[in-house]
C-alpha cells in the first residue's frame, strides 16, 4: 500500500495499485454485458453495432467524463466516495443527507449483488470445456458458494499480503481482454462503426423495445462509483492514466465479442436454453485450448472485484458510523496498513446476502435482472451532491446547469430503463437498499429527536458546586477521576442528565471531573484535541476533533491527552488517598456512560415515537457505547436516564381536602 505522500504522484506502483484495487467491478463487466443485452433477441448488425455504440459512449460519458474527469476532482483531502463528498457539503443544506444515505445504501446493496454476479459469470465458463458440457446448475452453484464462503472467511485476516498480487493479476486480466478482442477485429472490420453514436441512437429509436436495452448497457459502467470511492487508495493522476489503459482494453474486448457474434452467430436467437448450454460471447472469442486458462483468470479477477467491493463496504459503513448515520458496530484492524479494517457484522451481512442471491437466482443470466437497479440510485445521488459541491465552489452557473441537465437526463434514463427489471428480480436490490436506507434514516432521525428533547444547560452555575463536592470529605469518594462523555457542542454547556448523574441521582465525589466531547470533522484523518480547564485541577473538558475515517478509540486517546497534560504540569493525576498519594500512585479513572431510554409519557407524535422505538431496538442489538468508544469494561459504569430528565408531566390533577 502506498503511503499518503506518494498517492497523488504518478508512478508505476500507483498505476499497479489502481489496477488491482479500483477496476475490479467495471473490469469484469465483459463477462456478462453483451450476454445481458442480446438475451432473447436475434443477433443482427443493428442490435450488435447499436449495443456496442451504447456501451462505448456510456463508458465515455458516464465513466470517463462524469467520474474520471469531473467528480474525482471533489476529493476530501485525497479521499473519495459518497460520504466523503457529503462531508464536504453537509453544512450547506440539511436535506443533502437524504441523497447521501440513498447513495450509501445503494452501494451496500451493490456489494451484495456484484460478487455473486461476477463469480457466477466466471464459473459458468466451465460449460465451454468439452469434458464439462453436462455440468449442472447445482454443481456451478456449489462451486460459487464455496468461493464466496472462502472469500468472506479470509476477510478477518486482512488482505495486506495477497493484496500485493491484485495489481499484477488485474494487469494480466486487462491484457488478456485486449488480446482476445484484437484476435477477432479483423473478422468483421465493420464493427468499428460502433464508434459512431448514431448506431446507438438508432437502436434506441427504431429497434422494438430498444429503450429497455439501456438496462443491460448500464452494466458496463456499474463500477464507475468505485473509481471515486477508492480515490484515496491510488490518487487522481494514477486513476486517470490507468483508466485510459483499462478503457482501451474493455472496448477492444467488446468489439471483439461483437465481431465474433456477427461472424459466427448472425441470425441466431439467443434463448435462455442456449445460454444455459454455455453460450457466452466472452468465452466464444477464446481459442478452445485457452478456455480453461481463461476461466481461471476470469474467476480470479472476479474474486478480486468482489474483494474490492467488500473492503469498500467496510470503509463505507465505518464512515457512516462516524457521521452518525449507522449503528455502532465492532471494528477490527487485521494489519497496520491504513484502510485495512474488518467489520464482523458487515462481513456476515454481506455473506448472507451474497449466498441468498446465489441460491435465489442460481444463474448469472437471472442475476442481471437484480443487478444495476440499485447503483443507478447511487449515481443519481452522486450527481445531486456533486452539483451542490460545484455551487459551493462557486463554479460558473452555466456549467452547473449544463452538468445537472446532462447527467440528470443520463442517470434518469438508466434508472427508468432498469425499472423494467423490477419484477424480474430488481425488487430484491431495491428491498435490500430500502432496508439499509431505513436503518440509516432511523439512526439519523432519532439523533435529531434526541437533540430536540435532550435538556442542555449552562455549566457555569454548577462549576463552584462541583468544586465544593470534589472537596467534601463527608461524602465517600466515588472515583479519583470521573469521566463523562458529553454531546454538548459548546464547552459552556452540559447535558442536564450529566449534572443529574453527578449531583442528584447519587452524589458522585471525585477529585477531578472530566467531560469528553468528540467532534467529527469534514477532513478524513484529522486527529486533534483541545483542553479547557473549567476549574483548575477539578473540572476539565477535552474536545477531540476526529476525521470521519478515524476510529474514536477514546481510552487510548484520553490516556495520551492525560500524559501530555502531566508532562506540561497542567494537571496532577496522583491519587488523593493519603496512603497512595505519598507514594505517587496514579488515581483511578472511571467512565460513566449514560444510556437513554424512551419515557413512556413522552409527548411525541406517532412517527417520532416509532422512530425512537426502532432506534432503541437497533441500539440494543448494536455495539454498546463503551465498546464503540474503545473503553475498558472494568472502568465503565452504565447509567440509564430518560430522554429528558427535566421533563415535567402535563398531568392535570385537582387536590381535594377531607371533610
Amino acid at each position: 500500500m502506498m503511503n499518503r505522500d506518494s498517492i497523488n504522484k504518478l508512478s508505476a506502483a500507483g498505476l499497479i495499485v489502481a489496477l488491482g484495487v479500483i477496476y475490479g467491478d467495471i473490469g469484469t463487466s465483459p463477462l456478462y454485458v453483451l450476454s445481458a443485452i442480446i438475451k432473447n433477441k436475434a443477433v443482427t448488425d443493428e442490435l450488435v453495432l447499436g449495443a456496442l455504440s451504447l456501451v462505448i459512449w456510456t463508458l465515455t460519458m458516464q465513466t470517463t467524463v462524469k467520474y474520471v474527469l469531473l467528480i474525482l476532482k471533489a476529493d476530501n483531502r485525497g479521499e473519495g466516495g459518497i460520504f466523503a463528498l457529503y462531508a464536504l457539503i453537509r453544512r450547506r443544506r440539511r436535506w443533502l443527507v437524504i441523497p447521501a444515505m440513498i447513495g450509501g445504501a445503494s452501494l451496500l446493496a451493490d456489494g451484495i449483488i456484484t460478487p455473486p454476479m461476477s463469480v457466477t459469470s466466471a464459473v459458468e465458463g466451465l460449460r465451454n470445456i468439452p469434458l464439462l458440457h453436462g455440468i449442472t446448475d447445482n454443481t456451478i452453484v456449489i462451486i460459487v458458494l464455496v468461493i464466496i464462503l472462502l472469500l468472506f472467511f479470509i476477510q478477518q485476516f486482512g488482505t495486506a499480503s495477497i493484496g500485493k498480487l491484485f495489481g499484477p493479476i488485474m494487469l494480466l486480466w486487462f491484457v488478456m481482454l485486449a488480446v482476445l478482442g484484437l484476435l477477432h477485429l479483423g473478422d468483421y472490420p465493420a464493427v468499428f462503426k460502433a464508434f459512431n453514436p448514431w448506431y446507438g441512437l438508432r437502436l434506441l429509436i427504431t429497434y422494438p423495445g430498444g429503450f429497455w436495452i439501456m438496462g443491460g448497457v448500464f452494466l458496463c459502467t456499474t463500477g464507475a462509483e468505485a473509481l471515486y470511492s477508492d480515490l484515496g487508495h491510488a490518487g487522481l493522476p494514477n486513476i486517470r492514466i490507468s483508466w485510459l489503459f483499462v478503457k482501451t482494453c474493455l472496448i477492444l474486448n467488446y468489439l471483439g465479442q461483437g465481431a465474433w457474434l456477427l461472424v459466427h452467430n448472425k441470425g441466431i436467437v439467443v434463448t435462455q436454453q442456449l445460454i444455459d448450454a454455455g453460450f457466452n460471447s466472452f468465452y466464444g472469442v477464446m481459442p478452445s485450448w485457452f478456455v480453461m486458462t481463461g476461466i481461471v483468470v476470469a474467476a480470479t479477477a472476479a474474486v478480486i472485484a468482489s474483494q474490492a467491493l467488500i473492503s469498500g463496504s467496510f470503509t463505507l459503513v465505518s464512515e457512516a458510523m462516524r457521521l452518525n448515520l449507522w449503528p455502532r458496530m465492532a471494528i477490527r484492524y487485521p494489519s497496520e496498513l491504513r484502510g485495512q479494517l474488518f467489520l464482523p457484522g458487515v462481513n456476515l451481512l454481506l455473506l448472507i446476502g451474497c449466498c441468498g442471491v446465489v441460491l435465489h437466482f442460481r444463474k448469472s443470466s437471472n442475476m442481471d435482472a437484480a443487478y444495476g437497479l440499485a447503483i443507478t440510485l447511487c449515481m443519481l445521488a452522486t450527481t445531486i451532491l456533486f452539483t451542490n459541491y460545484l455551487v459551493q465552489r462557486r463554479v460558473r452557473p452555466l456549467f452547473i446547469y449544463a452538468f445537472l441537465t446532462v447527467y440528470l437526463t443520463i442517470d434518469g434514463t438508466f434508472l427508468v430503463a432498469n425499472l423494467v427489471k423490477f419484477r424480474e428480480g430488481g425488487y430484491i436490490a431495491l428491498i435490500v437498499a430500502g432496508l439499509l436506507f431505513a436503518v440509516m434514516f432511523i439512526w439519523f432521525r432519532a439523533r435529531k429527536i434526541k437533540q430536540r428533547y435532550m435538556a442542555v444547560e449552562r455549566l457555569q452555575p454548577h462549576v463552584e458546586l462541583l468544586g465544593e463536592l470534589s472537596n467534601d470529605a463527608s461524602i465517600p469518594r466515588y472515583a479519583t477521576h470521573l469521566v463523562y462523555l458529553t454531546t454538548a457542542e459548546s464547552p459552556a454547556e452540559i447535558e442536564s442528565k450529566v449534572i443529574y448523574s453527578i449531583l442528584r441521582k447519587q452524589p458522585k465525589r471525585a477529585d477531578i471531573y472530566w467531560f469528553l466531547h468528540v467532534d467529527t470533522v469534514d477532513d478524513p484523518y484529522t486527529m486533534e484535541y483541545e483542553v479547557k480547564q473549567m476549574l483548575t485541577n477539578d473540572l476539565i473538558r477535552v474536545d477531540f476533533h476526529l476525521g470521519f475515517r478515524v476510529q474514536p478509540r477514546l481510552d487510548l486517546m484520553f490516556r495520551k491527552v492525560v500524559q501530555d497534560l502531566v508532562i506540561n504540569r497542567e494537571v496532577d493525576v496522583t491519587s488523593r488517598y493519603e496512603s497512595l498519594e505519598k507514594h505517587n500512585i496514579i488515581g483511578d479513572f472511571t467512565f460513566v456512560v449514560l444510556e437513554t431510554y424512551l419515557n413512556n409519557d413522552r409527548d411525541l407524535d406517532y412517527f417520532d415515537r416509532m422512530i425512537m422505538r426502532l432506534y432503541l431496538w437497533l441500539k440494543s442489538v448494536s455495539l454498546s457505547d463503551e465498546k464503540a468508544f474503545g473503553l475498558e469494561a472494568n472502568n465503565v459504569v452504565v447509567e440509564h436516564t430518560p430522554l429528558d430528565v427535566n421533563f415535567h408531566h402535563g398531568i392535570k390533577m385537582k387536590r381535594v381536602y377531607p371533610h
